[in-house]
């Protein structure tokens, strides 16, 4: 089935990138709103799902901390931004099935965001390794050189070694997240490569700046909140922002023009879509 449909395909004639729409300032605000719908609809998956990326990132950081230093634990929590989208892939297949008016089966929703995709996904976090690798050896670069070793320092020193660290780390959190902003639901939603997946995501974040900014701060400020809650606020806030990115997705990329996938919670259009077209303007 799988090879028949290949064949029907002529890869070299799809876009190299799909298109996006233009975004409201606000939009992502809407996406959290639905998001919190989604959490509301399958509350059991939902916390089931944030409880183990919860307790994931505490172990790593609290292994971080006993065996390291707080230097290497706030290392590794800066490195989460890099990972994290990787984290929430089983719930945009919950969000697909809700759509769709299908029962979410938390099993269901790693196979079809793991299993079925796991070699674009692959791709993908070798993307994200390659970027988290060299992003922390510049940070040991900027503490060896910008970090002041004599006597107690000033505050000024602190202040620009600071400085220049969070520009350093946010010049990488700034490529990450365009790269991974809308690939994976895009991998998730349609058959297309690691690659058209990414410049998709690029450029969409390029073309709404405003919004991006805005969902951006959202995601710091959430995942912020879930460390100082001593990760329990994570049980409840990975669900809505990977909910609230699935439907950011939607809203942004406008995929029509690439083939579905043969099987799994995607291979068949959301009820009420226009012959199979899910992406109708909203602005």
């Amino acid at each position: 089935m799988s090879k028949q449909r290949d064949a029907t395909i002529d890869r070299d004639r799809l876009p190299f990138v799909a298109p996006c729409r233009k975004l409201a300032f606000w939009a992502p605000l809407r996406w959290i709103r639905r998001g919190v719908a989604d959490l509301i609809q399958a509350p059991q998956q939902s916390l089931v799902y944030g409880l183990a990326v919860a307790v994931l990132i505490g172990a790593v950081l609290l292994i971080a901390w006993f065996r390291g230093s707080q230097w290497i634990m706030f290392a590794m929590l800066g490195g989460f931004v890099f990972l994290a989208p990787l984290t929430c892939v089983g719930l945009y297949a919950i969000s697909a099935q809700l759509e769709r008016g299908q029962e979410p089966v938390l099993a269901r929703s790693l196979r079809a965001a793991f299993k079925r995709h796991i070699g674009n996904e692959a791709v993908f976090a070798l993307v994200l390794l390659v970027i988290f690798l060299v992003w922390s050896r510049a940070a040991v670069i900027v503490t060896a050189v910008m970090y002041p070793t004599d006597g107690d320092p000033t505050a000024v020193e602190l202040v620009s070694f600071l400085a220049f660290g969070s520009g350093v780390g946010a010049i990488f959190a700034a490529v990450t997240f365009s790269a991974s902003a809308f690939s994976l639901p895009m991998i998730m939603h349609r058959d297309v490569d690691s690659v058209t997946a990414i410049v998709t995501s690029v450029n969409a974040v390029l073309r709404n700046k405003g919004a991006m900014i805005v969902w951006l701060s959202i995601i710091v400020l959430g995942l912020a909140l879930g460390v100082v809650t001593a990760f329990v606020g994570l049980i409840v806030i990975i669900p809505v922002i990977g909910y609230a990115t699935w439907h950011g997705y939607e809203e942004t990329i406008d995929a029509r023009e690439f083939p579905r996938h043969s099987e799994g919670v995607t291979a068949t259009p959301r009820p009420g879509s226009s012959s199979g077209m899910e992406h109708d303007p909203v602005i």
